[in-house]
């Protein structure tokens, strides 16, 4: 398994690891010449980057597999005690990642449980509370 940022080094700087952050969250659409080039990084063929079902990819609060998409912009912006936890745990996973895009996160399956507890409701209940406090990224339609 390689970070972002080891994908950085590996391309010799090509691909930033902010970048490849956003390519990951749909922000930003990647030319198939870079694909390619990205391909070559990770030794792959281009069709291991692609998702193998795009029926699972929707837009909308929840990206596939279980995973949700943070606005750490907003959240940075709300008061209160959960909130900042809840932004420092995030910001932790950014550190691990070396995504330092700052703006939106993707969260996994196994860290949502952690953002449960940090916001007192069940595991399940999570998107919606995120939703409701207007957290969650949603991309804007094109």
């Amino acid at each position: 398994n390689m970070s972002l940022g080891d994908v950085e080094q590996r391309s010799n700087q090509e691909f930033k690891a902010s970048v490849l952050g956003a390519y990951e969250r749909g922000e930003r659409a990647v030319s198939v010449s870079r694909l390619e080039r990205l391909a070559r990084v990770y030794d792959v063929g281009v069709e291991q980057l692609l998702p193998r079902d795009p029926q699972r990819v929707e837009p909308g609060a929840a990206a596939p597999q279980g995973k949700l998409r943070i606005d750490v912009a907003k959240l940075s912006q709300m008061q209160g005690p959960q909130f900042s936890m809840l932004e420092k745990f995030l910001r932790m996973i950014q550190i691990q990642r070396q995504d330092f895009n700052g703006k939106v996160i993707t969260v996994r399956a196994h860290d949502i449980r952690a953002i449960a507890v940090m916001l007192d409701v069940a595991v399940d209940e999570v998107p919606a509370r995120l939703t409701s406090l207007g957290l969650v990224f949603v991309p804007p339609q094109a």
